[in-house]
């Protein structure tokens, strides 16, 4: 299990991100949704996905960063294709990750989730060492918000479903859940 100190998991490599802010006083962190992401669309490693959530991906290079340019997004953490974890927001502070979204009639995520965008697209399957660093920060994350039950683990296509399909199809759900710890 990965240790937490002010936020930070050990171990992981450290990239923050100015794209997060405080969560509203008193706000309990209960939910963990699961994202996926490549930059450029279908295409994996490159580091793109950190200059984005860095406001630093260069436009030139690609007709979809162009699209993109000026958002402003992040994700408490990224899990790579060859599963290493770089985190971008501590977990107390709020991510940009959900935008508009809604779970258990509560509007807006962001305020009481922590966000993984896992390196992938809706049809792609996952890397075996993806799962193995997803459910390995999964537990560390329960060890520190133990109100994130299984329960409480969904994709950002079921807070958001008129405007997300992600982590799509290709996710493994019953195998991911199945290595959690009941609670």
């Amino acid at each position: 299990m990965l240790k937490c100190e002010k936020g930070w998991l050990e171990g992981t490599k450290r990239v923050p991100s100015p794209n997060c802010n405080e969560r509203p006083e008193g706000q309990a962190v209960s939910l963990l949704v699961i994202h996926n992401i490549s930059l450029p669309p279908g295409e994996f490693g490159g580091g793109y996905v950190e200059r984005f959530f860095s406001n630093d991906l260069p436009a030139e290079e690609h007709p979809f960063f162009e699209e993109i340019e000026g958002l402003q997004v992040s994700a408490h953490c990224f899990i790579s294709r060859e599963g290493e974890v770089t985190q971008f927001v501590p977990l107390h502070e709020r991510a940009w990750h959900a935008g508009v979204s809604r779970f258990d009639g509560c509007e807006g995520c962001n305020d009481f989730s922590i966000g993984i965008e896992l390196e992938g697209t809706d049809d792609i399957e996952y890397t075996q060492v993806q799962y193995q660093a997803l459910v390995e920060l999964t537990k560390s994350i329960q060890s520190e918000y133990p109100l994130i039950t299984k329960q409480r683990i969904v994709g950002h296509s079921d807070i958001a479903p008129e405007r997300k399909t992600d982590p799509g199809v290709a996710f493994d759900w019953e195998y991911y859940r199945a290595n959690l710890p009941d609670n």
